[in-house]
């Protein structure tokens, strides 16, 4: 087992253990229930940090643009189907306030000049993991990064 391999089993280890459905995050401000579908995206999304970019790529092998992670980690962990461009997938979800996000949830960006031209997927306390062209690799960032918080459009919910 590779040591990036034995964080990611720890990591998911210690998210599974801070809630199922109906539960509160430990010291959370908003007592927010965690979603065990949303803690099931953000485990499998975890093990796809470093895979390589590629534009209009599906999957880890082959590489990965950020609508398709999304894609391919929602099928994958939680047998939802969300697809198309980021745009499209926003399209697809439930809209809700950047206040109720929670893990497993879809943030989205304006990134390229145009609406939801970007998305990834919320990890929790205030990050999220995404596939970003720049630096080429699947990668963990937060909201409040000057870029991305510049750039952020909405929050969308596919699940409970």
């Amino acid at each position: 087992m590779t040591l990036k391999n034995l964080f990611i089993c720890c990591l998911a280890l210690l998210l599974a253990a801070c809630g199922g459905v109906g539960s509160v995050r430990p010291g959370s401000a908003d007592d927010t229930p965690v979603s065990d579908k949303g803690n099931d995206i953000v485990i499998y999304s975890l093990g796809l940090i470093d895979t390589n970019y590629r534009f209009g790529g599906k999957n880890p092998e082959a590489g990965l643009d950020c609508s398709g992670m999304v894609s391919y980690v929602y099928r994958q962990a939680a047998g939802l189907k969300v697809s198309g461009s980021a745009a499209d997938i926003a399209r697809q979800g439930r809209a809700i306030s950047k206040a109720e996000l929670r893990p497993g949830d879809l943030v989205f960006f304006n990134t390229m000049h145009r609406a939801f031209s970007h998305v990834g997927i919320y990890i929790g306390d205030g990050r999220f993991i995404n596939a970003p062209s720049t630096n080429g690799r699947v990668r963990i960032d937060r909201l409040d990064n000057r870029y991305y918080a510049t750039r952020f459009e909405a929050v969308r919910r596919y699940f409970d």
